[in-house]
């Protein structure tokens, strides 16, 4: 902890002792009432921090929501990370991936690829890929369905990734099936 932390925690015990006095004092003729509303203060308090701490997945869940529309185009807001997120039907299981231009092809995670049900244990890791994180290995897979709204693609090449990826990644071998991609004030938008 940073001397900073340590001063706010200190402010914090204090003033919480100082309410927390005051209560008792204000309360000592009626100590189930009291300890009534304490419960309850408490129950407040988890409650906040429960909220606080899935603050994250909350707001992304809230706030990017795709749309599919009757005219063959997909609207993605970005995402609070700054990163559009489109979840599709892979071979009918719902795979969230994140939208990735600079990737020539779909990635899976070894996870995805195996709720989808492939198994990564029995592929061949004989492909690679340059990334961020340098080399590493790839298996090809085929993807019998593709589904996002009315539209549905079959036999799609893939690929799982032998190393550890947080997301899949939606690359340009699922891309290059729409006939124009635009970015525009927050709002990637497909068009077939």
């Amino acid at each position: 902890m940073s001397a900073d932390q340590i001063m706010q925690l200190t402010y914090l015990v204090l003033l919480g002792a100082a309410i927390g006095g005051s209560a008792i004092v204000a309360g000592r003729n009626n100590m189930g009432k009291m300890a009534q509303q304490a419960a309850i203060w408490a129950l407040i308090f988890v409650g906040v921090v429960g909220a606080y701490g899935l603050w994250d997945e909350i707001g992304r869940d809230v706030t990017s929501r795709q749309s599919v529309m009757d005219d063959g185009r997909v609207s993605v807001p970005r995402s609070p990370d700054g990163h559009y997120y489109l979840t599709l039907d892979v071979n009918d299981v719902p795979i969230r991936f994140v939208v990735d231009t600079g990737a020539s092809q779909v990635v899976l995670t070894q996870d995805d690829a195996r709720r989808i049900g492939i198994d990564p244990e029995t592929l061949s890791y004989f492909g690679s890929a340059s990334t961020a994180n340098g080399i590493v290995r790839t298996a090809p897979v085929r993807l019998d369905t593709v589904t996002l709204g009315d539209m549905r693609d079959r036999d799609l090449p893939a690929v799982v990734n032998e190393g550890a990826m947080t997301e899949s990644l939606l690359g340009m071998t699922y891309l290059d099936q729409y006939d124009r991609i635009e970015i525009s004030r927050g709002e990637l938008v497909l068009t077939r």
